[in-house]
């Protein structure tokens, strides 16, 4: 059964007190470790805020299966600690899909929204209850290899092996049960009917190599938010934060800071 009830998940708080404040939400099989090469440039404009989702990282670990909105609670429980009336958020992958919910059902307490890597449903959910299946029976080092191969390009695999290292690290730790009932609440979501809900002004970033969320997802996605554009990372797959590190935080400055000062 889903967990009715939020849970209090682990989180960090960077930044000057008093700047405009940013969550910052991560892919599935990872931690709030990921965002490290955004953070420098980030910490000039904000104070972010970064969480582990449930079943992930530092944070408790229910028993699934989990539904989306379990974790969107959980944000919601999270903002509650921390009175923060009103954010702005940036997700990507699983992060992304919690943002599309957060914009949906609780459009007062967003300012801005940036979808990274993300969609609304996934191309072929009864992949991720077979994958849920396998993790459960084999353990996490049973999909690390072939989650990566999704998550990089061959050239970034082959040129940058410290940073997939660090990133097949967090995948191979990561509960196994909470990976598993993760897996479970993206097999179950479907956001598309949300989509034109959504006010906040949005920014939807797509890889243009990316296997996981193609980006005629990430396009068709933008076109039914009715504040929505779409902006293409190059020569990147899924996690385009890791792989075009630069190039995605560019993205996420133009949004979040230029578009907003007088």
């Amino acid at each position: 059964m889903s967990t009715p009830k939020p849970i209090d998940v682990t989180y960090r708080v960077d930044g000057p007190p008093g700047a405009p404040v940013l969550v910052l939400s991560h892919a599935m099989g990872t931690s709030m470790a990921m965002w490290e090469p955004q953070m420098p440039r980030l910490l000039r404009d904000f104070r972010v805020v970064r969480y582990d989702h449930r079943g992930h990282g530092r944070s408790p670990v229910p028993r699934g299966p989990y539904q989306l909105r379990d974790l969107g609670r959980d944000l919601l429980t999270m903002l509650d600690r921390l009175e923060l009336a009103r954010v702005s958020f940036c997700g990507i992958s699983l992060g992304g899909m919690v943002g599309l919910w957060f914009a949906a059902h609780e459009p007062a307490r967003l300012d801005r929204l940036v979808v990274c890597s993300a969609a609304p449903r996934m191309l072929h959910p009864e992949d991720y209850s077979a994958r849920a299946d396998k993790v459960r029976r084999d353990g996490m080092a049973s999909v690390v290899d072939a989650v990566l191969a999704r998550w990089f390009t061959s050239s970034f695999m082959s040129s940058q092996p410290d940073k997939v290292e660090s990133i097949r690290t967090m995948l191979a730790s990561t509960s196994a049960e909470g990976y598993a009932a993760t897996c479970e609440a993206l097999a179950g979501m479907d956001q598309r009917e949300d989509l034109p809900r959504i006010l906040a002004p949005t920014l939807v970033i797509a890889a243009d190599q990316d296997q996981s969320t193609p980006p005629e997802q990430s396009r068709e996605m933008a076109e039914r938010i009715p504040h929505a554009r779409l902006a293409m990372i190059p020569a990147a797959s899924h996690l385009a934060s890791i792989e075009q590190p630069d190039a995605l935080t560019d993205q996420l400055l133009e949004h979040l800071v230029k578009n907003t000062r007088p």
